[in-house]
């Protein structure tokens, strides 16, 4: 009995590291999402996406699917480094679904010139050839 303790608590503490490490890997994500907005570059912010055409991004104007479809409407909203402004993310949770998906809820700010703007947002990670990447965007 004491050796099945043992065991179950190392399996759990494992369980927690590698949640942890998930969960670091998928905030740091994000952080070089930050990063690459905040130099105006939307392609390289576009790399924590799932470049797929299965890709889905629900904003104010509806779905759109695939990765180079919501690249385009990134373009149109955001033509040049005024309408982009500088952005601040606030992680409210990450969640783990499972072994190869997690949840991010968080909001997301834009320090502009032109006017700030802000809101919500959920994302849904998949670990995607050894990368995570988000799968699934709702911003509001």
């Amino acid at each position: 009995m004491k050796s099945f303790l043992m065991v179950l608590c190392l399996f759990c503490s494992l369980s927690v590291v590698a949640q942890n490490k998930a969960s670091k890997e998928i905030v740091q994500v994000l952080d070089n999402q930050n990063k690459a907005w905040n130099a105006g570059d939307l392609v390289t912010f576009m790399d924590s996406y799932w470049r797929s055409d299965s890709l889905m991004f629900i904003g104010k104007s509806g779905v759109t699917y695939g990765w180079e479809n919501t690249l385009e409407n990134y373009k149109k909203g955001y033509p040049d480094t005024a309408a982009m402004g500088k952005l601040a993310f606030d992680i409210l949770h990450v969640q783990k679904l499972s072994n190869q998906y997690y949840s991010v809820v968080g909001k997301w700010f834009l320090t502009r010139s032109i006017g700030n703007v802000g809101g919500h947002f959920t994302l849904l990670f998949k670990k995607v050839g050894g990368k995570w990447v988000i799968i699934s965007d709702h911003s509001s």
